[in-house]
């Protein structure tokens, strides 16, 4: 298969891009996942590693990107495909990291051409907490007898098919348990199958060990709590009796059409939708992953992203009573939010004429496990476009915008997260993080009202204020096809001008633009009041309207710090969210903002360690790290399911066209719209048709 170029020096080139199928950055197959791991079953008893092994994870190693690139421009060979797997042995404790190769074509269905190339035994750190761990853990607790002997002694509880255990992962590990593989949880009790066990939170809080098998310690409070008994559900069976109201009568269909089908193509992992170009990966750790995303101008494909990302978030709690203060969730590398990806509900989850992608993740025995409809794709309408009212011609125009959307939604146990990346007709590029599902509540006093931390969202039920932190990694490509290392990273800052002979109204304000030269520099907070953005220029590019370098622009939008003390363990570990901007130049292998490994971490294992040294930026291919995130302070409302709240950023091309590239959408009207008249003004249309 031979590769076509993205190269945007090349307008004669109809072909832009490497083959649709069987690209380097697809996701690894089902047969590539079993491959993997029979080949480190291989590996693992040669090394002399006895016992079972459990497989943690096993995804794509994408190749370097000098590498890719060197493919895509025809200058190199296709690179070699391999996997990246993460195994434990849990006999001993240990953790291995190996990196297979998995060579393609007729070759591969022999085994032994399956190579280990790397086989390292990585000390000190835990990998992710899978579901097949979180299963483990659950059912090893509800096994234990102590378990049962508290729930009868303090609750009466009896029928262990009732409780319910939400596993966390261990934020800050006790002193005398460091170095276990250890998972803590928080136990709650349904009064039946359906019911909203979140209304009914226990005082129980044990800690596993998952390698040796067995619950180690039991948090509790010294005086058993009185089971909440307030029934508050959302199950379509039993929200009724929440409520006490029947189904809102009034709420008639919306369809979403397209007769003459969407306006997208799919090609493999390829999506062309208007002059967008969006390839789409896959991976246990980010879930939903843009690649290689670029604008079709005329006869050429001007790269605007290489990768981009969620590349870590954090949830800290801000309840200082123990045991809460163990209560924080790094869920992306906690958890990984393609291992917890949801299959999507056509219909429900998505509307419209929809193309699904599947995701391919692993579990404990090394087999490749099958998310059907991991990701939506569709179109919808997004508004109005533009608008003008030539009021001396009496001329209207106006157009309609729409978007593609590219949309993943992960459960973390009592919280669902949909990640929706928004492509725009003008240019622009928006994500969306949509938080929903429960709040995790912890007992109180049934009287409680007045509580520092907190909302009693039922009698004996309490919410705690908490945060949601989200990073994103943005490998930019503006109009930069050789790897961005020409790119350059500015501050942009509106700022009023004081009194004086340039301003003797005090009317005027200007912009200042602060090129972002190193690392340290480039630590940046938002500043809404200044009107606070960040240009990724291209200075080999010049706009010849402007005479500026092309250029994007990331926008602020809905933000907040982290309120942790920054010396704090979650300040520590989530170092990422103690700054909203970070740009480090561009390293093979640095994805995650906390580091690849944050189980139990006590410290940032990423960014704080990249960006200890005061690199330059000029040429060095930045990379944008952007945090934004929420301040959940718990609300009534939110309980017993939470209505989606929503924060995100904007990309939006600054100078990237040389106008509007909006002008060639066509004028249309919509003829499925209709006007709904009044009931006198139907009567007095009829009236008319009737003498017509």
């Amino acid at each position: 298969m031979e590769p076509a170029v993205w190269n945007n020096k090349d307008a004669s080139s109809s072909k832009t891009l490497v083959d649709a199928r069987d690209h380097p950055l697809d996701q690894l197959t089902p047969a590539e996942i079993s491959r993997a791991s029979a080949a480190v079953r291989r590996h693992a008893a040669a090394a002399g590693v006895t016992g079972a092994l459990r497989f943690n994870t096993i995804m794509l190693q994408e190749p370097p990107k000098a590498e890719l690139l060197a493919y895509q421009q025809r200058r190199g060979p296709r690179p070699e495909r391999r996997a990246l797997v993460w195994v434990l042995n849990p006999p001993c404790g240990d953790f291995y990291e190996a990196v297979v190769a998995l060579p393609e074509g007729v070759a591969a269905a022999a085994a032994a051409a399956d190579v280990v190339r790397t086989w390292t035994k990585v000390e000190g750190v835990q990998p992710t907490t899978t579901p097949d761990d979180c299963s483990l853990a659950e059912h090893i607790i509800m096994a234990d007898p102590r378990i049962r002997q508290l729930l009868a002694e303090r609750y009466g509880i009896t029928d262990p098919d009732l409780v319910v255990f939400d596993p966390w992962s261990l934020h800050g590990t006790p002193e005398q348990y460091k170095g276990r593989r250890l998972m803590q949880g928080y136990l709650y009790v349904r009064t039946c199958k359906e019911d909203n066990e979140y209304a009914h939170p226990l005082d129980l809080c044990p800690l596993v060990d998952l390698n040796l098998g067995k619950v180690i310690h039991v948090d509790m409070y010294d005086a058993p709590a009185v089971m909440p008994p307030t029934l508050v559900n959302y199950h379509r069976d039993l929200a009724k009796a929440t409520t006490g109201q029947e189904w809102r009568a009034d709420m008639r269909p919306i369809n979403i059409t397209q007769p003459q089908g969407p306006s997208f193509n799919i090609e493999g992992n390829l999506i062309t939708w208007q002059k967008w170009h969006i390839r789409v990966g896959f991976n246990a750790r980010e879930g939903l992953v843009l690649h290689q995303v670029g604008w079709q101008d005329g006869g050429r494909l001007r790269p605007v992203l290489h990768r981009a990302s969620l590349s870590e978030m954090t949830v800290p709690y801000g309840d200082p009573n123990y045991p809460y203060i163990r209560k924080c969730a790094m869920d992306c590398g906690d958890y990984g939010m393609g291992l917890t990806a949801n299959s999507l509900a056509l219909g429900c989850d998505c509307l419209g004429h929809i193309k699904y992608f599947d995701g391919v993740v692993s579990n404990a025995q090394g087999e490749a496990l099958v998310i059907p409809k991991a990701v939506c794709v569709h179109e919808e309408d997004a508004g109005m476009l533009w608008k003008h009212t030539d009021t001396r011609l009496g001329h209207v125009e106006v157009r309609r915008n729409r978007r593609l959307v590219l949309s993943q939604v992960s459960t973390f146990a009592n919280y669902e997260y949909g990640m929706f990346w928004y492509f725009y007709l003008d240019g622009t590029i928006q994500l969306e993080m949509k938080l929903t599902g429960i709040l995790s509540t912890s007992v109180s006093d049934l009287t409680a009202k007045d509580l520092p931390f907190g909302i009693t969202v039922a009698p004996g039920v309490v919410a705690s204020n908490h945060q949601h932190l989200f990073c994103v990694r943005i490998d930019p490509a503006v109009d930069d096809a050789d790897g961005g290392k020409g790119l350059v990273v500015a501050e942009v800052n509106a700022e009023p001008l004081p009194f004086g002979p340039d301003n003797p109204h005090g009317n005027a304000f200007r912009v200042t633009e602060t090129p972002l030269l190193s690392v340290h520099s480039a630590m940046r907070m938002a500043k809404p009041e200044a009107g606070r953005a960040w240009k990724i220029k291209n200075p080999a590019v010049i706009n010849p309207i402007t005479g500026q370098p092309v250029s994007f622009k990331l926008i602020p939008q809905t933000n907040c710090p982290m309120l942790m003390q920054p010396d704090s363990l979650v300040g520590k570990r989530a170092f990422f969210a103690q700054k909203h901007l970070f740009v480090t130049p561009h390293v093979d292998g640095q994805l995650y903002a906390a580091g690849e490994h944050v189980v139990q971490s006590e410290d940032c294992l990423g960014l704080k360690q990249w960006t200890k040294e005061d690199k330059p930026l000029l040429g060095a291919d930045p990379v944008l790290w952007y945090s934004f995130g929420v301040t959940h302070l718990p609300r009534l409302e939110d309980f017993p399911v939470m209505p989606v709240e929503s924060v995100g950023f904007m990309m939006k091309p600054y100078g990237f066209f040389t106008w509007n590239p909006t002008l060639d959408v066509p004028p249309e009207r919509n003829e499925a719209s209709r006007e709904e008249l009044t009931p006198a003004a139907r009567s007095g249309a009829a009236g008319m048709r009737a003498r017509l």
